[in-house]
């Protein structure tokens, strides 16, 4: 894309924002003794060096990030929790109660709720019936009072892939930031944009070791863009938001990506053998196409059977209340004993209670 500056689409007040900077952010080079920060230099009320504060900017962290996702460290923006990202870009760029935000439902819901919470005004355009992109309506899509576009690819809830070429049309005419949300990537790498943040400067592609890596309790999101645009995320990102416990372990997990990998495999065998069971249910009506570690399910009387699976001690996702979803349920693939367990319920519900009930 060309002559598109990010620095025109920030706030004002962001742009002139003086950052919070610590010494440790100001000095160049070893030390020993640090004076700077009024920690307790004696030592933690528990085993370990957590005394002192993390590093602010996770350098360590980013460089070997860096490597395995084949970008540059200064391209990285690592939060708590992607969630932390998509609030940040909120603030950064959207003008409260001025500009605005689009998304398109059904989708992931924190889109909506950050919205709100930052008070901008949200626009929705529905995917279409088959759940891909509604590239008819580019004419809507491209409203130049939209700051911000949030695509979810592979969707939550649908589950499905969205088309690189259809992101891509949308990157060449829309003047905002285009947000890729890849939470469930790893399960369809193929499929994923990151490759593509040299090419559009108004790409920002969201990730997370929370799915596939197994690290959801740690809460560490990962935003790739541009190094103009992570540098505004980091100037207004609170100073330690990443904890030193939370590094450590990422640090660990990307010398460990073949369990991940490994773990990956058994889940996508899994979700084939559960898509297989569930099929041959009669109150089954539809399993829609799946690039995640979930399915979307069709059922006859949605609610009613989340109420019967609840009972047995069995919790799903009634998606019943979602755009395009009606009497649906989202399924997280399990174990091998959770989905063996969750597929004889069914199959128990499926001789009891008739289709029409």
């Amino acid at each position: 894309m060309k002559q598109f500056n990010i620095n025109n689409l920030v706030r004002q007040n962001i742009r002139e924002l003086t950052p919070y900077s610590s010494a440790r952010d100001e000095f160049i080079g070893e030390a020993n003794v640090f004076l700077d920060a009024n920690e307790n230099s004696i030592g933690s009320t528990i085993q370990g060096n957590f005394n002192r504060y993390p590093d602010s900017q996770q350098w360590e962290l980013k460089e070997k990030l860096a490597k395995y996702k084949q970008v540059q460290p200064e391209q990285i923006f690592l939060g708590n929790g992607s969630d932390e990202a998509i609030d940040l870009l909120f603030r950064a760029f959207c003008e409260p109660k001025k500009d605005r935000a689009l998304i398109f439902p059904p989708t992931y819901g924190m889109y909506k709720v950050q919205a709100n919470i930052n008070d901008t005004p949200l626009d929705e355009i529905n995917l279409n019936s088959d759940y891909s992109l509604p590239i008819d309506k580019i004419e809507q899509i491209i409203n130049p009072n939209v700051k911000l576009l949030f695509i979810c690819s592979p969707n939550n809830p649908t589950g499905n892939l969205i088309e690189k070429v259809s992101i891509k049309k949308i990157l060449n005419c829309f003047k905002g930031i285009v947000i890729v949300d890849e939470a469930y990537i790893d399960f369809y790498p193929e499929g994923s944009m990151l490759n593509e943040i040299d090419t559009y400067p108004n790409l920002v592609v969201l990730q997370t070791f929370s799915k596939a890596w197994g690290l959801a309790g740690l809460r560490l999101g990962m935003a790739f863009a541009q190094k103009e645009t992570i540098d505004i995320l980091n100037k207004i990102k609170y100073p330690y938001n990443v904890n030193t416990l939370t590094q450590t372990y990422a640090l660990k997990a990307l010398q460990n990506s073949k369990q991940k990998n490994e773990m990956v495999k058994i889940i996508l065998q899994q979700r084939n053998w559960l898509s297989k069971q569930l099929t041959e249910l009669s109150i089954v009506e539809n399993i829609y196409h799946s690039d995640a570690n979930f399915l979307l399910v069709k059922v006859h009387n949605a609610t009613k059977l989340y109420k019967i699976l609840v009972q047995q001690g069995i919790i799903v996702r009634n998606r019943s209340s979602v755009e395009l979803c009606d009497n649906c349920l989202r399924i997280t693939v399990g174990t091998e004993d959770e989905n063996k367990l969750l597929i004889k319920c069914l199959k128990k519900v499926n001789i009891e209670i008739p289709v029409t009930a």
